[in-house]
């Protein structure tokens, strides 16, 4: 059974693709020497996605705590809003299409007024007396 752990980081006060060149190799090796079987990086517009399979769950948290794993992952560009440290595949694995932005739910999302029914009472129209010469 495939166990795999992704590491999403988001773009923030630099762009996560530094953080990969300056912290991939690292976090390659130490998975390679703490039992990965494979791994491969994603490239996206909003930063970057590592996934690694293992062949345990023991190996992949074992990893997941490692101080080489630590430091890498404080040292994100956005630690508090764009880092994701989940298990199973991640951003990599769903479609090839790319997604295009949706409108916000708050732009027009508000009910429209219900139209006001016009009530009449339906009285007779009052006519003038017919004029005789």
């Amino acid at each position: 059974m495939d166990h795999w752990l992704s590491i999403e980081v988001g773009n923030g006060a630099f762009p996560a693709s530094a953080w990969k060149r300056a912290h991939g190799d690292d976090l390659i090796e130490a998975a390679l020497t703490n039992g990965a079987r494979h791994w491969m990086w994603h490239d996206h517009r909003q930063g970057v996605v590592l996934e690694i399979e293992f062949s345990s769950e023991e190996q992949r948290d074992r990893f997941r705590h490692l101080p080489a794993v630590l430091a890498p992952l404080d040292a994100v560009p956005d630690p508090e809003n764009a880092l994701f440290v989940y298990p199973g595949r991640g951003g990599g694995s769903g479609s090839r299409v790319p997604h295009r932005p949706r409108p916000r739910p708050s732009s027009g999302a508000g009910a429209l007024p219900e139209p006001k029914e016009e009530l009449t009472m339906g009285l007779a129209q009052a006519e003038p007396p017919p004029v005789r010469f």
